[in-house]
């Protein structure tokens, strides 16, 4: 390792083909909170300058590969355990003699606190071989037990199917997650074999093989709901709704008031400003920035958006991705905006679609307004100027320019620039009969009796 390489690598496996998901997408590629779950583990990992860092995959796992890249991957193309998968990443770091970590692609929990003290301990003046991270669950099931030596260091870790009954009362549990000594990694590797019960290669025997050697073996603790494992669609409804709660806590904590906490549903990325008011069933999808003392109503759906500074969003808005809400903007009642510009101070209060579009600022949207943006092969942008004023039920369509000041009537219908402080009307002139509803009327029931006294 020269000096200015990093001391610390990582091995991330995420070649589980996820069977009890019945799903035809790898296990890692579910989301949580819209991020995929190895898209989580490398989040979390991101702060501690991890380099170099490798993923291993089964054949065939383009969208893994995909949605890790430019981090390269190493193929697993039989799947004969923890010990193999980590040996098929030899050839990314064949001579790195520092630190490496070993991940789950499928445990997206793991924060970055907890991940820099298993690399802290790794470092210790003991200079461990190997730093297992270890947790307490309320019910041990069939995990691993971590068994520890007279001066607590790890002596050894058992599978359940082959510990005996004093050693499943052991209540310090293995969640798989090591940091390893670089040095001796792929010695211990060499040696590890598949006599056991499944007759797989356990990543787990490391460990004695290390003590056998005369290297000290260490355990980190972490809170269990961290080192979670998903594995079936159960329990991905599990981690969303543990992530869901953490994060609806974390919100309130940082000066966001939610109304019904259970009922709103965050992003990975959401961020919010100080003094935000969130309504009941609000979700919110990716790429989400909220300024300070921005209100959102009930029932909106909102992602890809910014919100500025003391924006009105809602009830029943809908914000799509590269939405733009300008500072004291409003978004009303069933109002949906595409990749479109709200300026500041514009209101949309009621029943309108604004897509692909700079609104400028003060300018008000009537109920019912339409920019017309797609004409079933491209799409053209509509500009509406400041303290433009669009009657109720108009369509604009697209490539179209309303200015400064300008009013356009109520049901218009227009394709031509409206130049500034102007009143454009585009609809049929209005004709009234005297008389002719009573006419009319008079025939209608005529017919009717004449056709009931036919049967």
């Amino acid at each position: 390792m020269t000096a200015n390489q990093p001391s610390t690598a990582a091995i991330i496996l995420a070649a589980g083909k996820g069977t009890r998901m019945k799903s035809a997408l790898p296990k890692v590629m579910h989301r949580i909170a819209g991020r995929t779950m190895v898209g989580h583990v490398l989040d979390n990992l991101a702060p501690l300058g991890v380099a170099p860092q490798v993923v291993v995959v089964a054949p065939g796992m383009n969208q893994v590969a995909a949605e890790v890249a430019p981090l390269p991957t190493a193929i697993q193309a039989d799947q004969l355990g923890t010990g193999h998968a980590v040996g098929c990443a030899r050839t990314a770091l064949p001579s790195f003699d520092g630190t490496v970590l070993v991940l789950y692609g499928d445990s997206p929990f793991i924060s970055t606190t907890t991940l820099q003290a298993l690399v802290a301990r790794s470092a210790g003046a003991d200079k461990p071989a190997v730093v297992v991270l270890g947790m307490r669950p309320a019910d041990p099931a069939k995990y691993g037990r971590l068994i520890l030596d007279a001066t607590g260091g790890l002596d050894r870790i058992v599978e359940w199917k082959e510990a005996s009954e004093e050693e499943r009362a052991v209540t310090l549990c293995n969640s798989g997650v090591m940091a390893i000594d670089g040095k001796v990694l792929w010695s211990l590797i060499d040696r590890v074999d598949n006599k056991n019960a499944k007759g797989e290669y356990y990543l787990t025997d490391i460990v004695e093989l290390a003590r056998r050697d005369g290297r000290g073996c260490a355990v980190v603790e972490a809170p269990e709901a961290e080192l979670m494992g998903v594995n079936s669609r159960a329990e991905l409804a599990v981690a969303e709704a543990l992530f869901q709660d953490i994060r609806r806590a974390r919100a309130m904590e940082e000066g966001a008031t939610l109304v019904d906490p259970k009922s709103v549903f965050f992003a990975a990325d959401t961020k919010l400003g100080r003094d935000v008011v969130i309504g009941p069933n609000v979700f919110f999808g990716a790429g989400v920035e909220i300024d300070d003392d921005v209100e959102i109503r009930a029932f909106s759906h909102i992602e890809g958006a910014r919100i500025g500074r003391g924006a009105i969003i809602g009830p029943f808005a809908r914000l799509r991705p590269g939405a733009e809400i300008g500072t004291q903007a409003h978004v009303g009642n069933f109002v949906e905006i595409k990749n479109a510009v709200l300026g500041a101070g514009a209101k949309a209060n009621h029943l309108s679609y604004l897509g692909d579009a700079d609104i400028g600022a003060k300018a008000n949207i009537g109920a019912g307004t339409i920019t017309c943006n797609y004409d079933g092969y491209v799409k053209a942008r509509t500009v509406i100027g400041a303290d433009a004023f669009i009657g109720s039920n108009s369509a604009l369509v697209a490539p179209v320019k309303v200015g400064d000041g300008a009013i356009v009537g109520a049901g218009s219908v227009i394709t031509r620039d409206v130049d500034a402080d102007a009143i454009a009307v585009s609809r049929a002139e209005q004709v009234s009969r005297a008389g002719r509803a009573r006419d009319y009327r008079a025939l209608r029931q005529k017919l009717k009796q004449e056709k009931a006294a036919r049967k």
